[in-house]
């Protein structure tokens, strides 16, 4: 049985970043189209509740886990 994998800190230079941008800044997802799939499934989740918008803000200092790997986004200031 493996452990989870250690959150990835994903820095952003502005005030918040759109969900799917979010996944594919990180490497999780190869596309947008992936994004939005997997958004809209259910499988991704911000701060422990499923989010099914791919437009949904995320700020830093939230937790986003996809796929058994979270992401925590940091300000890249």
């Amino acid at each position: 049985m493996s452990s989870p994998a250690a959150p990835l800190e994903v820095p952003i230079r502005d005030e918040s970043i759109r969900l799917g941008q979010l996944l594919k800044l990180a490497g999780v997802v190869d596309d947008g189209a992936m994004a939005r799939s997997v958004i809209e499934l259910g499988e991704v989740t911000v701060d422990g509740a499923v989010e099914t918008r791919r437009g949904a803000q995320v700020r830093p200092g939230q937790v986003v886990t996809y796929g058994g790997q979270s992401l925590t986004v940091v300000s890249d200031t």
